[in-house]
């Protein structure tokens, strides 16, 4: 297959976002700070300064507490919590993990690995209790299952872009606390690759994003789920192979409206992970001049400003 430039890519997908090229992260202006990883350590910047929070690699998906005073993150495969400033580095579970996401009060954090079922889970652990047990809250016949046996932890590496993205399992706690989004589920009987929004309560799941099977004459995938803070948005990172090349994307955004339904593709070509500021701004993942930058972008125009060079943002909820 030929290799597209970045313009072409972003007329591939039919976006009208302008490309960037890279500027003084001085420029951009954040309420608060970004977490993000670089070379498998996680750092803090509001733009004009930065701060590294881990040393030594292995760690990636920093995840904001609610109250903006901690982080969640994967160290070398396992959930880890660790404050602000990046003091109190805590594991809570030697079971393997992927993509940590906190409820909204603060009392859980959701994680996603092996289920009973041999395919992907979602557990949540106690945040602050001491050598917490796990709990299962996906696939819903699980939950009165005994947990799968723990296997090795490995933090992600390697591979294309494509393929570390495929397999992520970064889950997704809605702001009302009633649901979470992850990758796979019940719909995986059916479709090759899917996303869902399982209701915590019941254990209900709901398919919002599919690819191959089910008469689908696709192939993809639907990763990394990101709510904005009114729960009435879910993104997630996509990518589509289709029969046509007219009917293929590149990496891409897609955002998805709670209420009705509807989705539509923000930003431009190999935009990925996207965080919320607010309903107006979000903080993504871009690509530029053949590396990853956190990226400020405007939802309506389009308009982007570098931050750091870095991946795998997360925006410290501002103080109600």
């Amino acid at each position: 297959m030929k290799k597209l430039g970045s313009v072409a890519l972003a007329a591939a997908i039919g976006l009208g976002g302008s490309l960037f090229q890279p500027v003084a992260a001085e420029a951009a202006t954040l309420p608060s700070l970004v977490a993000y990883v670089r070379g498998g350590d996680v750092y803090v910047s509001k733009g004009a300064t930065e701060k590294r929070l881990t040393t030594g690699g292995g760690h990636a998906r920093p995840r904001w507490s609610p109250n903006g005073q901690q982080l969640a993150y994967l160290r070398s495969g396992q959930l880890w919590t660790m404050k602000a400033d990046g003091s109190g580095q805590r594991r809570l579970t030697t079971r393997p993990a992927a993509g940590p996401s906190w409820s909204p009060d603060g009392k859980w954090i959701a994680f996603a690995s092996l289920s009973c079922s041999g395919g992907p889970g979602v557990y949540r652990i106690a945040a602050g209790a001491t050598a917490a047990k796990p709990e299962v809250l996906f696939p819903r016949d699980c939950r009165t299952e005994a947990l799968p046996a723990e296997r090795t932890a490995t933090a992600q590496a390697g591979g294309s872009l494509n393929e570390r993205l495929r397999t992520d399992d970064a889950v997704a706690w809605s702001p009302d606390g009633t649901r979470v989004a992850f990758r796979g589920g019940d719909c995986e009987s059916v479709y090759d690759s899917c996303l869902t929004i399982g209701t915590v309560a019941g254990g209900d799941e709901k398919t919002v994003a599919a690819y191959g099977g089910g008469s689908l004459q696709n192939s993809g995938f639907a990763v990394v789920p990101s709510w904005r803070a009114d729960g009435a948005k879910l993104s997630w990172t996509a990518y589509q192979e289709g029969e046509t090349p007219a009917e293929s994307k590149p990496v891409h955004v897609i955002e998805y409206d709670t209420a009705t339904g509807a989705k539509r593709t923000v930003g431009s070509a190999m935009d990925r992970e996207l965080a919320y500021i607010d309903s107006a701004r979000a903080v993504i993942t871009s690509q530029n001049n053949g590396g990853s930058w956190v990226t400020l972008l405007a939802l309506a125009t389009g308009a982007r400003t570098p931050i750091r060079t870095g991946s795998q943002p997360s925006v410290q909820p501002l103080p109600h």
